[in-house]
C-alpha cells in the first residue's frame, strides 16, 4: 500500500517548509518519494529538498493542471514501478487547482489498487488570504474549497483580528475542513499529520464531489462553476497598495484583466493568467544590490503583478551564496549552498520582462 499526500497551496504559502517539517518529524524511516510540479522555467526547490534524501521528479515544463492526461499520470506510475514507496508526497504548482490534482490521482488509483489517497491539504498564508481570494479566486478558492484540512502559515505575524477575518473567509469557502491556526513551531509534525489525516469521512465526501464535478465537466463540456458573491471587487485595497480585480469571471466574460482573450465557456488554465520569468546567470551580486532589487520587486508595480520570486546567486565576496524568497511586500535573504550557476525565478501576471532584466542587472 502506498499512501499519497497532496500538499497544495498558493505561491509562497510555505508548502516546502511544511514538507520539510513533515520529513524531519513525521516521515522518518518511511520510503518516500516527493513529486514536485514547478510552474516556471527553472526549478528552485529541488536542491533544497534533495538534502533530505528524497527522490524528486521535477516537471518544470508546465503546471500540473495543464498536463494531467500525460505527464503527471505517467510520472506517478513510474514512481510506483521504480520505487514502490510507502508514501508519495505531491507538491503541486502553487497555481494548480487542487480539484484537478485529486482527480488525476484518482485516475491512476483506478488502475493501481495499492494506491491510497491519504490526504489532500492546502497551505494558506494567513496574511494574504483576503487579497489572493479577490485577485486570483479561480485558483486560490479551488485549493481552499477542495481541501480536507487548511494549514495556515505565518499566523504569528498577524494580529488576532486579521487572523479571525482570514479564518472567516476560508470557512465561507469550506465549512468542513479542519483549519490549523497555531504557529508551526508550536506544533509537532505528528500533530500536523493527524490533522491532515483526520476526517476521513470529509475526505471521502470531497472526493465524491470532485469525481462528480469532473464527470459533469467531461459530459457537458462546460467549465467549473465558481461562486460569485455579487459584490463589486474592483475597489482598491489601500492596505496592500494595489487594486484588487477578480480573476474569476462569469462564463461569457472577456478576461481582459488576464490576457486580453475571450475565454467564453471554459475555465482558465494557469498559463493563461500566470507567467514566469527565469534566468540562469553567473553574475555575482553584492548584498546591497540584491537587497535593493528585491525591495523594488516586493513593493513596486513597475514589474507586473508579482506573486513569488526565488533564487540563489553567488555573492561578490567570492565565497558566499545568497538565497532569497519573496512574496508581495516581504522577502528574506539568507546564506545557502552553492549551485552550478546563479538562478532567478519570478512568477506573477503581466510580467515586464525587460524591466526584470534591468532590475537584476542582466543588461
Amino acid at each position: 500500500m502506498t499512501k499519497i499526500d497532496i500538499i497544495s497551496g498558493f505561491l509562497g504559502a510555505g508548502k516546502t517548509t511544511l514538507i520539510k517539517k513533515l520529513l524531519d518529524e513525521s516521515f522518518k524511516g518511511e520510503k518516500i518519494v516527493l513529486i514536485e510540479n514547478e510552474f516556471g522555467e527553472i526549478g528552485i526547490d529541488g536542491g533544497f529538498l534533495k538534502d533530505a534524501g528524497v527522490e524528486i521528479t521535477e516537471m518544470n515544463s508546465g503546471c500540473i493542471c495543464c498536463s494531467l492526461v500525460g505527464d503527471f499520470g505517467a510520472a506517478l506510475k513510474q514512481v510506483l514501478a521504480d520505487y514502490a514507496p510507502a508514501r508519495i508526497v505531491i507538491e503541486p504548482s502553487g497555481v494548480g487547482k487542487l480539484s484537478d490534482v485529486v482527480a488525476a490521482v484518482e485516475r491512476v488509483q483506478a488502475e493501481s489498487p495499492d494506491l491510497h489517497l491519504n490526504s489532500f491539504v492546502t497551505v494558506v498564508d494567513a496574511a494574504k488570504a483576503k487579497v489572493y481570494m479577490k485577485n486570483f479566486g479561480e485558483f486560490f478558492n479551488d485549493q481552499v474549497e477542495h481541501a480536507c484540512a487548511i494549514i495556515l502559515s505565518r499566523t504569528q505575524k498577524i494580529d488576532q483580528h486579521k487572523l479571525d477575518g482570514a479564518v472567516a473567509l476560508l470557512r465561507e469557502k469550506n465549512p468542513k475542513a479542519a483549519i490549523l491556526t497555531t504557529p508551526w513551531d508550536q506544533l509537532t509534525g505528528a500533530q500536523i499529520l493527524t490533522a491532515m489525516e483526520g476526517g476521513q469521512d470529509l475526505a471521502h465526501e470531497l472526493m465524491e464531489e470532485i469525481e462528480h464535478h469532473h464527470h459533469d465537466h467531461e459530459h457537458h463540456h462546460h467549465g467549473h462553476h465558481h461562486d460569485h458573491d455579487g459584490h463589486d471587487h474592483s475597489h482598491c485595497d489601500h492596505e496592500h497598495g494595489h487594486c484588487e480585480h477578480e480573476h474569476h469571471h462569469e462564463h461569457g466574460d472577456t478576461c481582459t484583466a488576464c490576457c486580453g482573450h475571450d475565454h467564453h465557456h471554459h475555465d482558465h488554465d494557469a498559463d493563461e493568467v500566470f507567467t514566469s520569468w527565469g534566468r540562469e546567470t553567473p553574475r555575482k551580486y553584492s548584498r546591497e544590490e540584491l537587497q535593493e532589487a528585491l525591495s523594488a520587486l516586493a513593493l513596486g508595480e513597475d514589474y507586473g503583478y508579482i506573486l513569488r520570486a526565488k533564487g540563489m546567486v553567488p555573492c561578490d565576496d567570492g565565497t558566499t551564496w545568497l538565497h532569497f524568497d519573496l512574496v508581495p511586500e516581504e522577502f528574506q535573504i539568507r546564506e545557502g549552498a552553492a549551485d552550478y550557476t546563479g538562478r532567478l525565478c519570478v512568477i506573477g501576471s503581466d510580467l515586464k520582462e525587460d524591466q526584470l532584466e534591468k532590475l537584476f542587472l542582466l543588461v
